[in-house]
């Protein structure tokens, strides 16, 4: 059992939650948890003796309270140690109608259990050291997940794919650092344990693969929360007919009239797994006596900063060389990342220094070479889908801090700093690496981390 369950206490109580989400359906799932999950459910189903049964098994009968019939329900069984949370488990599939559902739980409620707070099961089974604490993290950006790719990822994190990566640092660290604190030991003796040159070789692999991870996370953001891309340019020069052909759909207004668009437009669209937010918006110019036109002016400046990408859309035929470079000095000197696009080169083009993709919106020309440039501008890079990916924030900032804590290390051993002081840096950098996987955590760190959980998960 993890340590910080035995230090806590107060787990011994039965909790019960809906793991389906509330409606009407075809079925809802009750799941119940805790030392008097078996006996609770059994006073209410007198079908069978559940107490008496194997576990990880199905049973058909009749669920009652005090002679009123609740419903016909399957029940499944899961005996501890052999259950999600460590805990035996019992789920209880009943009728989908909310009323039913309200009933069975209030049942249950009334036979002992409580009703379990957000992620409460998930977070019983990193207390009963089913699962480490990165690896229960990924459980919720499963549940989360929009896309392939976000699956994926997720799934690896769950079976321990980022916790493996992480366990091998620790090894390592650990190794040393018990020969060098055997060395104060014999601090009288003079003697040396630990080979100074392979610490210091090890540090800096260390501190490499913690640096590509760190680097990771870039590509690990937008796998988790997708990628903002703002359509920006002139007053018709396409960008609403270029959203419509991105979606393949006629989602905005579409004339020859400049600054029909007044106003953003958001979309959605997933391209190889990885989720784009276009925002069509209103072509920006500088004088306009229309006071509905500078609004939606000012909204397009706006979201062009804060846009993780800029589509820069104008036309090939109209846009010359000093008026694109002044464009590509502004949009560098705000640090924006971009995109070059000109339109409608299928009637006419100028050349330009800079790397331009020329697309003819209205026909569709191009447009799958755009959708391929997007994914290779956000995904580009020396980090492959196939590494392990940080996606999570809270794992950044720990990973973050070991990095520094590695560094002093090379730091201190590059000064001779004795073994007292070499072993706290490493006592510290072991200490951001048990920060990520729940060897070193509070209380209050796991509430807010589980809080984000759903109900029943």
């Amino acid at each position: 059992m993890n340590s910080l369950a035995h230090k806590l206490g107060g787990w011994d109580d039965t909790i019960v939650a809906l793991a389906t989400p509330p409606g009407i359906g075809a079925i809802g799932v009750l799941r119940v948890s805790g030392s008097k999950a078996i006996d609770i459910v059994n006073t209410l189903f007198p079908s069978k003796n559940l107490a008496a049964q194997a576990s990880h098994t199905l049973h058909v009968g009749l669920l009652k309270k005090d002679n009123l019939l609740l419903d016909e329900v399957v029940v499944s069984l899961y005996k501890s140690p052999k259950s999600y949370t460590g805990e035996d488990v019992v789920e209880i599939s009943c009728h989908g109608s909310p009323f039913v559902q309200e009933q069975v739980m209030q049942a249950i409620i009334d036979g002992g259990a409580r009703m379990a707070k957000p992620g409460e099961f998930t977070q019983r089974a990193f207390l009963k050291g089913k699962m480490d604490l990165a690896q229960a993290e990924a459980v919720a950006d499963l549940i989360a997940s929009n896309t392939e790719a976000s699956r994926q990822h997720a799934i690896k994190h769950m079976r321990g794919g980022f916790s493996n990566t992480l366990a091998a640092l620790r090894d390592q660290l650990i190794q040393f650092s018990a020969l060098i604190e055997l060395e104060l030991d014999f601090s009288q003796e003079d003697v040396a344990f630990a080979d100074r040159t392979q610490l210091y070789q090890l540090i800096q692999q260390l501190s490499t693969t913690t640096a590509q991870l760190i680097d990771s996370f870039k590509l690990g953001n937008v796998i988790k929360q997708g990628v903002s891309v703002a359509i920006i340019g002139k007053p018709n020069a396409g960008k609403s007919t270029l959203l419509n052909a991105l979606l393949n759909e006629q989602r905005a207004i579409v004339s020859d009239i400049a600054g029909t668009t007044r106003d953003t437009i958001e979309e959605v669209l997933n391209i190889d797994g990885v989720l784009f937010r276009l925002i069509d918006t209103a072509g920006i110019r500088q004088h306009t006596s229309d006071i509905i036109e500078s609004i939606g002016v000012e909204k397009s400046l706006e979201k062009m900063q804060q846009a993780d990408l800029v589509i820069y859309l104008f036309d090939a035929a109209e846009t010359t060389q000093v008026e694109l470079d002044a464009v590509v000095e502004d949009l560098e000197s705000k640090s924006i990342q971009y995109l070059l696009v000109a339109n409608k080169s299928d009637i006419q083009a100028n050349s330009y220094s800079q790397s331009v993709l020329p697309i003819a919106a209205k026909s569709n020309t191009g447009i799958d070479t755009l959708k391929q440039a997007l994914v290779n501008t956000v995904l580009g890079g020396s980090v492959s889908m196939d590494d392990t990916v940080v996606t999570n924030a809270r794992h950044l900032d720990a990973l973050k801090k070991l990095y520094a804590a590695l560094k002093e290390v090379l730091q201190g051993l590059d000064d001779q700093l004795p073994g007292d002081l070499l072993a706290l840096d490493i006592r510290r950098a072991l200490h951001f690496l048990g920060e990520i996987t729940g060897e070193i955590t509070h209380e209050d760190q796991l509430d807010y981390i589980f809080s984000k959980f759903c109900i029943g998960k």
